[in-house]
Order: structure tokens, then C-alpha cells, then sequence
């Protein structure tokens, strides 16, 4: 999948959207909406609109070559993820990651976390 670089963040709706297509790949507008109708109370034709307004917006690609349109993420999780964060980092946290992992850590965090935390901090040290 080709990385686009944009500058435009997904609102909340997008991102619903962006995760159901990182999860199912491509598909068409019936498939995204099936998928987000489970969890949200959300008609075909909103599905459709939001669709449009991230293709504008480069958040992602439509492949028109057959009656129904297939749409896919034009970014990675991981790269759209990246992106969010280090806005947040930049606007919330005064450019300062530790601070943002020192938040996290101290909203109840549980064992796992925190083994899972460990693991990865230790992987970057070796």
C-alpha cells in the first residue's frame, strides 16, 4: 500500500472507518457499513458520505473500475497511528513522549500492561 503524506488528521468518525478498513482490507460502502452497523447505529448513506470526505481528503483511496466503488486505507495503521501521536505528543504533552508515557501509566494500568511495557522497554535497550 502506498504511504501518502498528508496533513490532515481523521476526525472520530473517520477513524472508525480507517479501522474497519485496516481490519477487512479493501471493500465496498455495503461491506464498511455492514461491519460498523454491529457497533454503531450509523445509516448506509453517512457511511457513504464520510467515504467521500476522506477520499477528498486523501485519507483513502477509491477504486472506481467496477459499479461498486472499493475503497481502501491509503495510509498503514502503524503510519496513521505514528502520525496521531506525535501530534498529540506535540499539542498535549509539550513535545516531551515520556511525558504521554508517564499519563498513560499512571490511568490504571493493569499487570499485563505493564509486563507488556517492560518487554518492549527492554527489547530497546538490547
Amino acid at each position: 500500500m502506498a504511504q501518502r503524506k498528508t496533513g490532515l488528521k481523521p476526525t472520530e468518525a473517520e477513524l472508525i472507518l480507517l479501522n474497519v478498513l485496516w481490519k477487512m482490507g479493501p471493500a465496498t460502502v455495503r461491506q464498511i457499513h455492514e461491519s460498523v452497523s454491529h457497533t454503531q447505529k450509523t445509516g448506509y448513506t453517512t457511511v457513504l458520505k464520510i467515504l467521500q470526505i476522506m477520499h477528498e481528503k486523501t485519507l483513502v483511496i477509491r477504486d472506481e473500475s467496477n459499479r461498486a466503488h472499493v475503497y481502501a486505507a491509503a495510509n498503514s495503521e502503524v503510519h496513521t497511528q505514528s502520525s496521531l501521536l506525535k501530534d498529540l505528543v506535540t499539542k498535549a504533552f509539550d513535545g516531551s513522549t515520556s511525558k504521554l508515557v508517564m499519563r498513560a501509566i499512571g490511568n490504571s494500568i493493569s499487570q499485563k500492561e505493564i509486563d507488556d511495557i517492560r518487554q518492549l522497554l527492554n527489547g530497546l535497550e538490547e
